[in-house]
């Protein structure tokens, strides 16, 4: 009887505190009158979605048996980045090294566009070259 009065004086000391007693058993806790439990949503359809149909190529993670039912087709890997992305799938998702090598796969893109876009309008180039320039010396400056 002395323990409960106890703890309840000590639960009293902490009310104040924004979630106090969040982790009480379930009739003990603050909220309970007001807290409900949402009901699980069942899927609303029989079959699931069809595939999208791959009219390019669409990187996969090991760790997935198959690709999902959509996806970005937008800018499917291409070039120098692409090698870069493609190798860094055959990795682990739990492997820093794939995060790393996607990171790095990014940077390069950058630097292919700004190529592309020095290629596609030679007025432009100096602009576009003293931008790679810039992005250049930027990630290889030594802080």
């Amino acid at each position: 009887m002395a323990g409960e009065r106890e703890d309840a004086m000590v639960r009293e000391g902490y009310t104040h505190i924004p979630g106090w007693g969040s982790d009480l058993p379930r009739g003990n806790r603050p909220a309970v009158p007001m807290e409900r439990t949402p009901p699980r949503l069942d899927v609303p359809w029989s079959e699931p979605p069809p595939q999208q149909p791959m009219t390019v190529e669409v990187l996969k993670s090991v760790e997935r048996p198959e690709h999902s039912r959509t996806f970005g087709t937008r800018l499917p890997p291409k070039g120098l980045s692409g090698a870069i992305r493609r190798a860094a799938f055959r990795r682990s998702e739990n492997d820093a090294g794939h995060w790393l090598m996607l990171v790095a796969a990014d940077r390069v893109d950058v630097v292919e566009g700004l190529c592309e876009d020095a290629r596609r309008s030679p007025g432009k180039a100096g602009l576009a070259l003293g931008g790679a320039a810039l992005l250049a010396w930027w990630l290889l400056r030594r802080d």
